[in-house]
């Protein structure tokens, strides 16, 4: 079945999941997606870094502890099953009914998961780029009419249904940046005792244009973290890392990098290798902290190669880390 089935717990709960892999050829590992996993990192389902996959006719146990409420997901780590329907919800209510943080109550909860529709077998197209897309709950105190959810994002929107309840409505699912051939998603908000086949009697909405940023960034500044919820970070870090995410290529095939590395996995996952201090399985020079400054993303250079490293970060606990992601052209005249 996709989605897979909704698991339903209240804040402060212990899940214990048992994942059985009766796939023939394949193995799985499952992905708590926003879940803190504190002090069962074990848990987080991701392979070749916390755990290794489960192998056919295996079986893994997940256990750990949700400590906030809202809407997650989980979905399969390995390969493409994730993309084939290996996800579904997670929903984590308040304990003791508690109000939850809306600003006026509501009759219906529905879960929507975005994600896209193959036509063909994803093992059959080896040449094909893709991408997904999901979607399910975040707070937003602000109106609004499109709503731009990147990869992994959560959102809860809240539908009054104050139209004219003689007809239907549309709901388009736009994919920025895909080519525009690419068929739109379409839903129907359906206004009993109307038919549910009853389309609108007007055409679905275009969606705001691919090159639309103002209201991407109007988006992104007007969502607020909870007052009480989030605590500041302090004025001073510790250390800085800047990442420069780059499409380069190695042995003529495109791969993504940061600072020009582009990252492969060890064959044991890392959370076993540093507690069994296995120094060898992984490259011990860690990876570059900064990017070149004369990078000019408007003209990059021929032959923009990267190298593959199994390295990562090590960080000491309980310091502060500013990470920068740079995005934008860092080409110093």
């Amino acid at each position: 079945m996709t989605p897979g089935p909704a698991i339903d717990a209240v804040q402060g709960d212990t899940i214990i999941v048992n994942v059985i892999n009766n796939l023939v050829m394949e193995n799985v590992a499952i992905h708590w997606h926003g879940i803190r996993q504190i002090g069962t990192q074990w848990s987080d389902g991701t392979d070749g870094v916390t755990q290794c996959a489960t192998m056919p006719g295996d079986t893994f146990t997940y256990k750990f502890v949700v400590d906030r409420a809202g809407t997650y997901m989980y979905h399969s780590h390995y390969g493409m099953q994730r993309e084939s329907g290996l996800y579904g919800i997670i929903r984590v209510s308040l304990p003791n009914r508690q109000p939850e943080p809306f600003p006026f109550p509501y009759d219906y909860d529905r879960d929507i998961i975005l994600g896209d529709w193959y036509h063909h077998n994803p093992y059959e197209q080896p040449r094909t780029c893709l991408r997904y897309l999901f979607s399910g709950l975040e707070n937003l105190s602000f109106q609004i009419e499109n709503l731009y959810i990147y990869s992994g994002e959560t959102f809860s929107v809240l539908v009054n249904a104050t139209q004219d309840p003689t007809r239907n409505y549309w709901a388009t699912i736009y994919v920025v940046s895909r080519k525009p051939a690419t068929p739109d998603g379409l839903a129907i908000f359906n206004y009993y005792p109307n038919h549910f086949h009853k389309l609108p009697p007007t055409v679905p909405p275009p969606g705001p244009l691919w090159n639309d940023t103002d209201s991407r960034i109007n988006q992104s500044l007007a969502i607020k973290a909870l007052q009480g919820h989030v605590e500041s970070p302090p004025k001073t870090s510790d250390r800085v890392i800047v990442l420069l995410n780059t499409q380069n290529t190695i042995d003529g095939k495109y791969r993504w990098s940061l600072n020009n590395v582009s990252h492969s996995l060890p064959t044991t996952p890392y959370l076993i290798a540093l507690k069994e201090n296995m120094s060898d399985v992984f490259d011990q020079t860690p990876p570059p902290e900064n990017y070149n400054p004369d990078y000019d993303i408007f003209n990059v250079a021929n032959n923009t190669n990267a190298t593959s490293s199994t390295s990562i970060y090590r960080l000491i606990f309980n310091s502060t880390v500013d990470i920068i992601l740079q995005n934008a052209n860092t080409h110093e005249e």
